[in-house]
């Protein structure tokens, strides 16, 4: 078989009919998309995109480069390992310095500094630490051992906080007293009302996530455009759709009609998934939450309803003085925070390339798969 035909997938479009993902890198549709921005943009716009999967993608597809030159393209808070506070992470390890703690955590984690070092480096030094691919891993793994206290890291968007909230509800009905969960959940409508209302910014449009909007759908972002005249398009993550994104936004700006516009139909829905929004709500009550680069932001985090208390660790270990880990500064020189909100690009980071590679990161955004100064070094951008 030929080697182009074995990697074809079939997807579903709106109108039932399969077609092949191919269709969604094709040249000839690129350009066109191209020609359609560049002769819809009305003026100089500033967009901003808010998923670390577009950022890859958009790095990895050279789409900067295919831009006309009145288009900025920002990179937002998209990545929830980057936005996550410095001093979450340093509650995390912390935990692990306690006896017969097992830290478990998704990859990009355990490589992400804390103020006297990585996950990593505290396994090397004899620390019990696991990689797992989901929550219902790390429960696992307690039943498994019923002499350890297993904690799982709970970071992430509305996309995985779903898996965090059944994984909770298992433990409650297996009854696994070893098991617990930190959670430093954040929620993205409110962060992008903060940015949009960021005078410094003044972003134009927001090319939404395509993950995140697979559970929320349309509604919870109209405010940007009906309060704030921002425009908004959810978008997928091949070449063609983040451009056809982009088409949205620059159609939008130029029509002065600020809008929701769903160009990912074929994953999201308009009502998002009520399912897994109640199984958060179930599980999870908003409470306020600090984002690296932005700070405090109220209704934008997760904490565990009582009912749930036996597997919150906050409560499974209420002598830790967590109070100590409010307002931890973010490592020395790093411009992690400015890079998040979209203040700054990777490189007008001093620390960018020289003192914070992958092999060495200083901050966040340097380590995650989805890390804005990740995908700049990756890339050469």
């Amino acid at each position: 078989m030929h080697p182009r035909r074995e990697r074809r997938v079939a997807e579903t479009g709106p109108d039932g009919a399969m077609r092949m993902m191919d269709e969604f890198r094709a040249a000839g549709a690129v350009e066109a998309l191209r020609a359609a921005i560049a002769a819809a943009v009305p003026r100089p716009v500033k967009l901003m995109e808010v998923c670390g999967t577009h950022t890859m993608a958009i790095a990895r597809a050279g789409l900067r480069g295919l831009l006309p030159q009145e288009i900025t393209l920002l990179s937002g808070p998209g990545c929830p390992v980057c936005v996550t506070a410095q001093g979450e992470i340093d509650a995390f390890l912390a935990l692990g310095e306690r006896p017969n703690v097992v830290l478990t955590c998704f990859g990009d984690m355990m490589r992400v500094p804390g103020s006297a070092g990585s996950l990593e480096q505290m396994r090397a030094r004899g620390t019990e630490a696991r990689v797992v691919y989901s929550p219902m891993d790390a429960l696992v793994l307690a039943i498994e051992q019923p002499s350890k206290e297993v904690v799982f890291f709970g970071v992430g968007f509305e996309t995985t906080v779903p898996t965090v909230a059944a994984t909770l509800k298992e433990a409650s009905r297996r009854g696994v007293r070893n098991f617990s969960v930190l959670a430093a959940h954040k929620t993205i409508p409110g962060a992008l009302a903060a940015l949009a209302s960021a005078p410094d910014l003044a972003v134009d449009g927001f090319l939404l996530p395509g993950h995140v909007s697979v559970i929320l759908g349309e509604a919870p972002y109209r405010f940007l455009a009906e309060e704030h005249g921002v425009a908004c398009a959810i978008a997928g993550f091949e070449a063609t759709d983040i451009l056809d994104g982009i088409r949205a936004l620059v159609e939008q700006i130029r029509d002065a009609r600020p809008t929701v516009a769903n160009r990912y139909h074929r994953a999201v829905r308009s009502e998002g998934n009520p399912t897994a929004r109640a199984l958060v709500d179930s599980v999870f009550a908003p409470v306020d939450a600090t984002w690296r680069g932005i700070g405090l932001i109220p209704g934008t985090g997760l904490a565990i309803r009582e009912e749930y208390a036996p597997w919150d660790a906050r409560a499974r270990f209420a002598d830790l003085d967590w109070e100590r880990f409010a307002n931890v500064p973010e490592p020395r020189g790093c411009r992690c925070g400015e890079i998040l909100k979209g203040a700054l690009t990777p490189r007008d980071c001093p620390l960018f390339g020289r003192a914070c590679t992958p092999a060495r990161p200083v901050g966040p955004c340097m380590v995650s798969s989805e890390g804005t100064c990740a995908a700049y070094y990756r890339y050469q951008l």
